[in-house]
């Protein structure tokens, strides 16, 4: 098992954490949180999903999922325990959905975060994710959803050179996905 120098160990999540999961869950985001169904079914999806979980002394201390339908993946949840946050616990988690997205052959990773949260906008930042689009009162809250894009570059290739301001602008009055 893979083992940060602070003794975190990041493994598969498996249907046995899914309790203590939902737990963080309506701990960390009372307002958005998953139903528990939620992740059961995301488990029973192993072709297409991924999801991680990180443990320091038997205790859940994050979570993250990924879901990839070439040639898109999408992070599904990343989430750490205040208590923990600062410990490269959840750079580690998107660095593992970022490699998992590259192994199932994603040409970009896409995510969505809160308005309202600068220190996820910021690890998405340093990871390379550029902010492609705004979803308007996204959260139940009202908080706006920034979506965030990595595109991924295959290993050995040469980044393309078209500079990001000459591709082409979004209607900002339009979801992603809806026609």
């Amino acid at each position: 098992m893979p083992t940060s120098a602070d003794g975190v160990v990041f493994r598969d999540m498996t249907l046995d954490d899914v309790p203590a999961v939902d737990a963080l869950e309506q701990r960390l985001f009372p307002a958005d949180a998953w139903p528990l169904h939620m992740f059961l079914s995301e488990l029973s999806q192993r072709e297409t999903r991924r999801y991680l979980v990180a443990e320091s002394g038997g205790d859940i201390v994050g979570y993250a999922g990924l879901m990839c339908i070439e040639p898109i993946a999408d992070v599904q949840t990343i989430a750490v325990v205040p208590e923990f946050e600062g410990r490269g616990i959840g750079s580690t988690l998107l660095t593992r959905l970022i490699e998992e997205a590259r192994h199932r052959g994603a040409a970009d990773v896409l995510l969505e975060v809160r308005a309202d949260n600068p220190r996820a906008q910021q690890l998405y930042l340093r990871f390379g994710f550029e902010q492609i689009h705004v979803r308007r009162g996204y959260y139940r809250d009202g908080v706006d959803a920034l979506i965030m894009r990595l595109q991924m570059v295959p290993e050995g290739s040469v980044p393309d050179p078209t500079p990001a301001d000459s591709a082409p602008a979004l209607d900002p009055s339009t979801e992603a996905g809806q026609a």
